[in-house]
């Protein structure tokens, strides 16, 4: 099992910055990608795997930004520029495996992001 933790999430104007976190504690050795994700419907906003390839939804290319510190347990989303659509609950998301067979992602509880002047 997993455990994910998010925080950073708030209140900003737009055009500002927030950064989240997401720590993760348990089997952290069998997590293989993570994620941040939006909204009711978990729309994909990044992802970074175990070997730090990066994927980005378009809609925030050139304005978020992955990243991880393995020794933290914790994966970071810096987001610049935000915009009112950027508003939502945002969620971290660990893909495992064990002894090779994909296993039930493991999801945080959600932090709320909202842009509004």
């Amino acid at each position: 099992q997993v455990q994910l933790v998010e925080s950073g999430g708030g209140l900003v104007q737009p055009g500002g910055s927030l950064r989240l976190s997401c720590v993760a504690s348990g089997s952290i050795s069998s997590i293989y990608r993570t994620g941040w994700y939006r909204g009711e419907q978990r729309e994909l906003v990044a992802t970074i795997s175990s070997g730090d390839i990066t994927r980005y939804a378009d809609s925030v290319k050139g304005r978020f930004t992955i990243s991880r510190d393995n020794a933290k347990s914790t994966v970071y989303l810096q987001m610049t520029s935000l915009k009112p659509e950027d508003t939502a609950v945002y969620y971290c998301n660990a893909e495992r495996t064990v002894l090779g067979i994909a296993r039930p992602p493991s999801w945080g509880q959600g932090t709320q992001v909202t842009v509004s002047s």
